[in-house]
C-alpha cells in the first residue's frame, strides 16, 4: 500500500496536466471562435462583392471591406488590360479612377511576376520595395510582409490582390493560401462578370460605325449633367452638328467613303473636346456635343474651332481621293430660368434649341455657328 506522501506527487501532476489541458481547450475554443468570427465577416464580404451591380461599387468594396476584415494594412488590385480596353471603357462610363489608387493596370500578365503554368500560385514572404514596388506604389509605413495572389478565370491570370501586413510574420513562406486562394477565386469571377456586363452596356450606349456614343447614352448623360448642374450651380451647352451635304458625298464617293468620312469627322469634333465633355452621333451624318461649365460664349468659341477643324483641310479618303467638307453647328446654352423647371423638360428645350440654330446655320449658307437667341 503506497504511502499518502508518494500519492501527492502523481496527484500534482493530475492536476497540473488537466490544468494545462483546460488551457488548451479554452485556447482552441478561442480560436474556434475567432475563425467562426473571420469567417461570418468573410461571407458578409463575399455577398457584397457577390451583390455589386457595377465596377466602381465592386473595387470600392474591396478596397473598403477587405482591410477591415483580413486585419490587413494594404489592399491593391493589379488587372491585365491588354490595349487599355477596360480602363478606357471604364473612363467612358465615368468611373473616377482617382477615387482608386490602390487600382493598377498592367498590359501583359507576365508583369504580375507569377511563375509560368496553368495555375500560378501565390507569393508569399518579405516586403520588398524593389520586388513589389509596382503593386504596392502607396505602401504604410512599415510594411513587413506581403501576399501577391493570383486571379484565375478558366487558367487564364487576369490580375492579382495583392494583400500587405506591418506583421513580419503575416505572410511567410510556409503559411497555407487555401484561403486566400478562395477568396481571390470569388473575386476574380465577379471582376469578369462585372466587367462583361460594363463592357455590354458600354456597347449599348456607343456608336458602332464612329466610336463615339450613340443617342440614348447622350439622352440619359444630359438629364444627369442638367440635374448636377441646378444642384452645384454651373453651366451647360449643347451643340448639334451637320456634316454639310452629305447625300452628295455618298453620291460622289460612295457609302463606303461616306462612312470613313463621319468617322474623321467624329475623330476630328473629338480633338477639340475635354475629357469632361461628351460627343454622340445622334443619328446619319448628326453629331451633338454636351459641353460641361461652358456657357453660351465659351461653347461657341469651341464650335468655331471644329468647324474649321473640319473644313480648313481635305478629308484623305482611300484610293488617293481629297474631299473637302464642312459642317454646320447650332449652339444653345441652359441658362438661369432653365434651372427652376423640370429636368427632362429642360432637356427636350434645350436640345430643341440647339436644333433651330442649326438650322438657321444651314440656311444662312452652312459651314457656319449658330448660337441660339
Amino acid at each position: 500500500m503506497r504511502q499518502p506522501d508518494a500519492v501527492l506527487p502523481d496527484l500534482r501532476d493530475l492536476i497540473a496536466e488537466n490544468e494545462g489541458l483546460r488551457a488548451r481547450i479554452g485556447y482552441v475554443m478561442e480560436q474556434a471562435q475567432r475563425n467562426h468570427e473571420i469567417m461570418a465577416r468573410h461571407q458578409a464580404f463575399d455577398l457584397e462583392i457577390v451583390g455589386a451591380s457595377n465596377f466602381p461599387q465592386l473595387v470600392g468594396t474591396i478596397f473598403r471591406l477587405l482591410p477591415v476584415i483580413s486585419d490587413l494594412d494594404s489592399v491593391t488590385l493589379s488587372l491585365v488590360d491588354t490595349d487599355a480596353d477596360i480602363y478606357t471603357v471604364m473612363h467612358k462610363l465615368g468611373v473616377d479612377f482617382e477615387s482608386f489608387p490602390n487600382l493598377l493596370f498592367c498590359e501583359h500578365a507576365v508583369e504580375l511576376g507569377f511563375e509560368p503554368g496553368e495555375r500560378p500560385r501565390p507569393r508569399l514572404g518579405p516586403y520588398s520595395r524593389a520586388a513589389h514596388g509596382a503593386m504596392f506604389p502607396h505602401p504604410p509605413a512599415g510594411l513587413e510582409s506581403v501576399a501577391l495572389v493570383p486571379l484565375l478565370r478558366n487558367k487564364r491570370l487576369i490580375g492579382s490582390l495583392n494583400l500587405g501586413s506591418c506583421d513580419p510574420q503575416r505572410f511567410t513562406a510556409a503559411l497555407g493560401t487555401d484561403f486566400v486562394e478562395h477568396m481571390a477565386s470569388i473575386i476574380a469571377i465577379c471582376l469578369e462578370n462585372v466587367i462583361s456586363n460594363e463592357m455590354l452596356k458600354y456597347i449599348g450606349l456607343t456608336d458602332p460605325l464612329t466610336g463615339v456614343y450613340n443617342r440614348r447614352y447622350i439622352d440619359r448623360r444630359l438629364v444627369e449633367e442638367i440635374a448636377r448642374a441646378q444642384r452645384q450651380n454651373y453651366h451647360i451647352s449643347f451643340m448639334f452638328i451637320d456634316v454639310d451635304y452629305f447625300k452628295k458625298v455618298n453620291d460622289s464617293v460612295g457609302h463606303q467613303a461616306g462612312d470613313d468620312v463621319l468617322r474623321e469627322v467624329a475623330a476630328r469634333i473629338k480633338m477639340e473636346l475635354r475629357v469632361s465633355d461628351a460627343l454622340a452621333r445622334f443619328g446619319g451624318e448628326e453629331f451633338v456635343v454636351l459641353l460641361i461649365n461652358a456657357d453660351l460664349q465659351a461653347a461657341a468659341m469651341v464650335a468655331d474651332r471644329i468647324r474649321a477643324g473640319v473644313a480648313d483641310k481635305p478629308f484623305d479618303l482611300a484610293g488617293g481621293q481629297y474631299l473637302n467638307v464642312s459642317v454646320s453647328i447650332g449652339v444653345a446654352a441652359l441658362d438661369d430660368y432653365a434651372r427652376d423647371h423640370a429636368i427632362e423638360g429642360v432637356a427636350q428645350a434645350l436640345v430643341a434649341s440647339a436644333d433651330g440654330a442649326l438650322y438657321q446655320a444651314k440656311e444662312a449658307g452652312r459651314n457656319r455657328v449658330v448660337m441660339a437667341g
